[in-house]
């Protein structure tokens, strides 16, 4: 009688187990690669991606250009706009 090259499954359990682990390493790889397209797709663009451009200003700046502002708009004396500066820069 022939068999086909089968041998009614006593022979080639080493193949079942081959596909099995097989099987296993493509779903997960798929679904790793779906999360991490996920993840990517929903975060903001992190500094890496963006090209570098010129240094960011120190964030006193902005403290300084409201003091400015007020010393300008009369909101404070010239003697508090001085020691309001050197608290900013660190001089005071």
């Amino acid at each position: 009688m022939m068999h086909y090259g089968y041998d009614n499954g006593g022979g080639h359990w080493g193949l079942w187990v081959l596909m099995i682990v097989a099987m296993v390493v493509f779903w997960g790889a798929l679904a790793w690669i779906i999360v991490t397209l996920v993840r990517h797709r929903g975060a903001p663009p992190s500094s890496a991606t963006t090209s570098p451009g010129p240094a960011a200003a120190p964030p006193s700046s902005d403290g300084l250009q409201i003091l400015n502002e007020r010393l300008a708009r009369g909101d404070i004396d010239e003697d508090e706009y001085t020691r309001r500066r050197s608290l900013i820069e660190g001089t005071g």
